[in-house]
């Protein structure tokens, strides 16, 4: 190790350790653009989530084009314009993209207004075409509305489930855990009872009783809310409680803890400044896996019908269109949201094992 390691703060070592990590690296990119879109989706989208263009129904996505039929090649991107045709013995509708015409797509282009997250009035976006025709990277549904934006709106829902419920579930568990943990006796027995009572529940039944029990009249946000706080309750709380408990359990005879008690330490000062530190890599292993597992979820729930319903917008919401194999035959860019689930997952999944490396004291710089 050479001067430059020996002199690094532990933060400046974390941070080396952790840009060493390729996939993490990748992993963190892909979601700082991922959360991005989903902070700003209305400046982000190109169209209003909710609006329908019906003479575009099942519209396929359309080609970003650099080179033109001639084989010129244009700085700025383009596409062709589709022409639908409609087969009046079959009824069937068809897309072709008309060659001899370009609709030029630019930045910050006028369009739809909308108002950033309830408050900034604006019709500005970051991209559309410059002339006012339709363009649809990802496709329309079988209403007429963008495929993209609606993914860009969606991830609102998917992507802060993840975070809100690990967020309230991680530090429930964390005190409840070491509650368990550092005091034992009866408090230790109440609190693991109850956790495995609720590990005990299988959780479909629960999601199809709380289908038939949440109120048809609840606004997207108090359906979110109740959605969130279930899923922290039987996905994060049980698990984070009795890992904090056993790893508690195994540090408060260690010698260095009870110098600390007998230096007059209450039980918060332990967790936070001698019990928390010494297992925080794990901590951050098993909370990088957590938000993932809320995701998918969410997202399992919603395109069983059980979680977020519409007009909500949220990946699961989006795939429920592809529970029809019709749909999924003639219109497979509506599976999309599934390509995004999983890439979500993966990138936290790396994000994790870079965070996991970097904050573990053994592990080399």
């Amino acid at each position: 190790m050479d001067g430059a390691h020996l002199a690094a703060s532990p933060w400046q070592l974390f941070r080396w350790k952790f840009f060493r990590h390729r996939m993490a690296v990748a992993g963190l990119g892909f979601l700082i653009l991922m959360y991005f879109c989903a902070t700003f989706a209305e400046f982000v989208s190109p169209y209003d989530p909710y609006a329908v263009q019906a003479q575009w129904v099942e519209a396929p996505p359309q080609r970003i084009h650099f080179f033109g039929e001639e084989g010129d090649f244009n700085l700025r991107p383009f596409v062709y314009p589709l022409v639908k045709t409609v087969d009046l013995s079959t009824g069937r509708v068809t897309y072709d993209e008309d060659r001899t015409r370009r609709t030029q797509l630019g930045m910050f282009v006028r369009g739809d207004e909308y108002e950033l997250w309830g408050i900034f009035a604006s019709d500005m976006h970051l991209f559309g075409s410059t002339d006012g025709e339709i363009v649809s990277i990802f496709g329309k549904d079988s209403m007429g509305r963008d495929v993209l934006t609606r993914i860009f709106f969606g991830s609102r829902i998917s992507l802060s489930i993840g975070f809100v419920g690990v967020f309230i579930g991680f530090f429930s568990g964390i005190v409840l855990g070491g509650m368990a943990g550092l005091l034992g006796g009866w408090v230790d027995m109440v609190i693991m009872r109850i956790t495995e009572v609720f590990m005990s529940i299988p959780t479909l039944p629960i999601w199809m009783a709380l289908a038939v029990i949440l109120p048809r009249n609840w606004s997207i946000t108090e359906t979110y809310i109740a959605i969130t706080l279930i899923l922290a309750l039987f996905g994060v709380v049980t698990g984070a409680s009795r890992t904090v408990r056993g790893k508690f359990m195994a540090l408060k005879e260690e010698d260095f803890v009870m110098a600390a008690r007998l230096d007059g330490a209450g039980p918060l000062r332990l967790i936070r400044r001698y019990l928390f530190p010494n297992f925080f890599s794990h901590q951050v292993a098993d909370l990088t896996l957590s938000i993932p597992g809320m995701i998918l979820a969410e997202t399992s729930l919603s395109f069983l019908g059980l979680g977020m319903q519409a007009p909500a917008i949220s990946w699961g919401v989006l795939l429920q269109e592809g529970r029809h194999i019709r749909i999924l035959a003639h219109s497979p860019w509506l599976f999309i949201p599934a390509f995004l689930v999983v890439l979500t997952v993966l990138s936290f999944n790396f994000v994790g094992d870079g965070l996991r490396d970097a904050a573990d004291p053994h592990s080399r710089v």
